[in-house]
């Protein structure tokens, strides 16, 4: 490799580390990657939210994977946090969906309800509980 080559990698590497970053981040996107939602998609899924919140330079958002969310039926399943919104789990989710969430839940706070799988009790979110 050449050094210009070794440096675009470090920058490439650099910006990947820097997503995972929590702190002064008040948004999360929380893959599930059991070996149900990886079986499913769930790897491009994860690379799709982080492509589009890059092309739309939304930096406040951290993109996180976890274990199974236990809904195996809905796999890829996505857990969103955001302030000011219902935590929910969107099932179902590929490249298109991700690109969704992030166009209407993230920048828009809206909901994508049609692939809403669970959220918190309707008496939690009136009580402003989350």
């Amino acid at each position: 490799m050449t050094l210009e080559e070794l440096r675009a990698l470090r920058e490439q590497k650099k910006k990947e580390m820097d997503r995972r970053d929590v702190s002064g981040k008040s948004i999360q996107i929380i893959v599930g990657g059991g070996t149900c939602g990886i079986a499913a998609g769930a790897r491009k899924t994860h690379e799709a939210f982080l492509n589009e919140l890059e092309e739309n330079n939304l930096t406040d958002v951290v993109v996180k994977q976890t274990g199974c969310l236990g809904l195996c039926h809905a796999e890829p399943t996505v857990e969103v946090l955001m302030p000011g919104m219902p935590t929910v789990i969107y099932g179902n989710v590929n490249d298109e969906v991700a690109r969704k969430i992030v166009h209407k839940h993230i920048m828009a706070h809206e909901l994508v309800n049609d692939h809403i799988y669970d959220r918190p009790a309707v008496d939690i979110i009136a009580k402003g509980e989350k």
